[in-house]
Parts: C-alpha cells; structure tokens; sequence
C-alpha cells in the first residue's frame, strides 16, 4: 500500500490523517511532521501515526502532502529537495502556490499535483479541486483524488482556474460562519435567546444545504419556494437586495481570488 507523509499537522494535515485512517488505511503506512514536540506526541497518542523530521519522512513516502503554510514553503522545499526519491508524488495543499514553484524547487521531473481544500475536511466534507503540474499524469491525479475522497469530494480542475477555487470554497466556509453569525445575532436582536437562535440557523443552514445537493431544481427554483407573495420572505429579500449583499459578496470573492493570486507571486523566488 502506497506510504503516505504529511508535512504539516495542523488542522487540515490532522483532519486528512484522521480520514485516511477512518477509511482503512492501516497507521504504519503513514507519517508526518509536526514543529512542536507537544503536539507531534498528542497526535500520535491519538491517531497512532509516528511522526518524523522531513527528511525522514519523505526518504520514506511514495506520496509526500506538503500542508504548511505559504511563508514556510522555502525551508520546506529545501529539506524535501534534498530527501526525496526519484518518482515520489508531492502533493501541495499550500493556498496560493503554483506547482511551478514546487517544480522548480524539487529534483527534475518530479510529479506535483496542487490541491486546494476546504476546513470541512475536518468533519470528512471537505470539497477540494485537484490540478496536475507539468510532470502529473491521470494516474497521479488519480491517486490524489483516492486519498481526498477519504474527507470529502473532489474536483479536477485547470491550474488556471485555481485561484477561483480558493476565493470561492477554499474561503467559502467562512462566507456562510458570517452568515450564520449575523443571522444569530438577528435572532438574539429580535428577542430570542442565543441558544435557541443558534439552533434555528445551523438546523437551517444544514437543511438547505443538504437540499441544494440532494435536489436537482436550481438555487433560485429553492428559494422561490420559500418566497410566498407578499410574505415576509420576500420583505426580507428586498432589503438583501436594497443593501447591494449580492453585489458585495461577489466583490468579496473577487478581492479573495485577487489575494490568492498575490500569495503565489509573493512566493516567487527573486
């Protein structure tokens, strides 16, 4: 079975551990690398996954999942650079960065494939978008989207398009926490107790979100079912519309894509 190593063990490095292992995969095929002594150790008390430095852990790996942070990419690459075997697959789910980076700082022809997930994963629904650097194949893409689709569901996409991907759900769990946090104080406004407005709208958000996948009728169709004439839905509406939120989260996913692509030019060797 192919051996995985995880550069990285926050959150979604832990969330992606915990996946494989709750998929089946047996806990001595991977491995992973953690800064801090305390939180290497609790991990492995909890997953049962040994950690090691980089340069162990990718001399041992056929998959090495960079998940660190983008202004740690430069030491990183430089350990793994020197580590890696001939045909090892690196896997980045570094938010911003080109797999030209990951190529350029990595022995010739070594097969990257970018990734950019979401922190759902932490709970197995993560949505990531997959993109095969210039050295990928389908199989490497492949291999990927089986270790991915241990925490949630994955898409192909052009590298190109990456960008996009991180602004709209890299980012977008955090445009509906917003949501949800302005909706409960509006519960709690209108006289409610914070519980109980907390209740009403997760229990909302997850409906509506289970119907938008499970029903095949558009997003507009949904909500017009919920808009009767006249009612309060619709007076509702009227002032989303009046205050331009349509027009400002679209604008703010566009300033989101537009910092993106910054991070992946700030990385940039000079």
């Amino acid at each position: 079975m192919t051996r995985i190593a995880v550069l990285g063990a926050g959150k979604i490095g832990e969330a992606l551990l915990a996946g494989l292992l709750a998929a089946g995969r047996p806990a001595e095929d991977l491995t992973f690398t953690e800064r801090h002594p305390e939180r290497a150790a609790d991990l492995t008390s909890r997953l049962g996954v040994q950690s090691a430095d980089v340069t162990t852990a990718a001399a041992k790996a056929e998959v090495v999942v960079v998940a660190v942070k983008p202004q740690d990419i430069a030491p990183v690459l430089g350990e793994l650079s020197a580590a890696i075997r001939p045909g090892t697959l690196v896997v980045s789910l570094c938010a911003g960065l080109p797999t030209a980076l990951f190529e350029g700082g990595l022995p010739a022809g070594t097969p990257v494939v970018r990734v950019m997930p979401n922190t759902p994963m932490l709970v197995g629904e993560a949505m990531s978008a997959v993109s095969a650097g210039s050295h990928a194949t389908d199989e490497h893409l492949a291999t990927v989207e089986e270790m991915l689709g241990a925490v949630g569901r994955v898409v192909r996409v052009p590298e190109s398009q990456q960008d996009a991907v991180t602004a709209l759900s890299g980012s977008g769990p955090a445009y509906f926490f917003f949501l949800v946090e302005a909706m409960i104080d509006a519960g709690i406004l209108l006289g409610l107790p914070r519980a109980v407005a907390a209740d009403l709208i997760v229990q909302s958000a997850f409906g509506a979100a289970r119907m938008l996948r499970e029903s095949s009728d558009h997003p507009v169709l949904l909500r017009e079912a919920v808009t009767s004439p006249a009612g309060t839905t619709i007076a509702a509406i009227r002032e989303l519309e009046r205050h331009g939120v349509r027009a400002a989260l679209i604008d703010a996913i566009e300033a989101a894509r537009d910092r993106s692509v910054e991070l992946g030019r700030s990385a940039e060797p000079r």
